[in-house]
């Protein structure tokens, strides 16, 4: 069976404050786009009991590290512990970007636990998968339903967000460049309470005329001082008609929300990988 991963955009992103634990309190909303991988997963006779249970080939963009390391092997890892699923044979063709801020990583994770849940008839409800996903990374249950969703917390706590940008142009910039999410973290400064009449679900309810100059992703400080590409990036971006230019969560994907498709210049055009 084969499914096609999806990515997603954060439109605003605010890190509230920095827990006891360690972990920072952020909200943010994400919005699905179809710029997608392609995993394929098939059951496989081929298994020797001191063989692993999953062969994993991928193509497209290289994928660094061990096999163990990697969210769709995780993936299977955890429900077979739980179910005892026969061996697989994994198929992963990547496109969406690691170190963009696109969830590319936890959407794969999170398709493959639907694609084991159809292959293996389990029967899990979404809330179940949304569960197991859950475990895998703060972002990967979005990924089962994927529709707009509010998230705070941590960053695995959703609501539905009802936000349509379908009747608009929506561009995405990836500079290749790896953007470090521990570095956006350690440098980022912090708002220190949450302020509901600024909270993203109340501003992003404006027209997107005006998210120009109250949508905010707080990464941007921290990276683009890291990345200078990255400031010029969206300046060009606004310069070519952009309602919204942003930063995609710790980066450095950049994307532009138009009323119609653009006209870029020939620098943004090599960048583009969606729209």
């Amino acid at each position: 069976m084969i499914c096609f991963p999806i990515a997603k955009i954060n439109l605003g992103l605010h890190v509230i404050n920095k827990r006891a634990d360690g972990i920072h309190t952020i909200e943010t909303v994400f919005y699905p786009i179809l710029f997608c991988d392609m995993l394929e997963i098939v059951v496989s006779s081929q298994f020797t009991v001191h063989s692993s249970k999953v062969d994993f080939f991928s193509d497209g963009i290289k994928i660094d590290g061990n096999i163990e390391d990697n969210l769709v092997y995780k993936a299977y890892q955890l429900l077979d512990k739980d179910f005892d699923l026969a061996p697989i044979k994994c198929f992963l063709y990547k496109k969406i970007p690691m170190g963009a801020g696109l969830g590319g990583g936890s959407s794969d994770a999170a398709f493959a636990i639907k694609l084991l849940n159809d292959i293996f008839t389990l029967n899990l409800s979404v809330v179940q998968m949304k569960n197991y996903a859950s475990q895998l990374g703060s972002d990967c249950a979005f990924f089962i339903d994927h529709s707009p969703a509010y998230v705070f917390g941590r960053g695995n706590e959703l609501e539905n967000f009802e936000i349509d940008l379908s009747k608009y142009h929506i561009t995405l910039l990836y500079p290749n460049i790896h953007s470090s999410t521990s570095i956006a973290y350690k440098n980022v400064l912090k708002r220190g309470e949450f302020d509901e009449k600024n909270s993203l679900k109340t501003l992003l309810k404006q027209p997107i005329k005006n998210w120009k100059d109250s949508i905010e992703n707080d990464f941007e400080k921290s990276i683009f001082e890291a990345i200078p590409s990255l400031p010029k990036i969206k300046q060009q971006l606004y310069d070519c008609g952009a309602l919204y230019a942003s930063m995609s969560g710790s980066g450095s994907a950049m994307f532009g929300i138009f009323e119609t498709k653009p006209q870029l210049t020939d620098e943004l055009k090599k960048l583009v990988v969606y729209g």
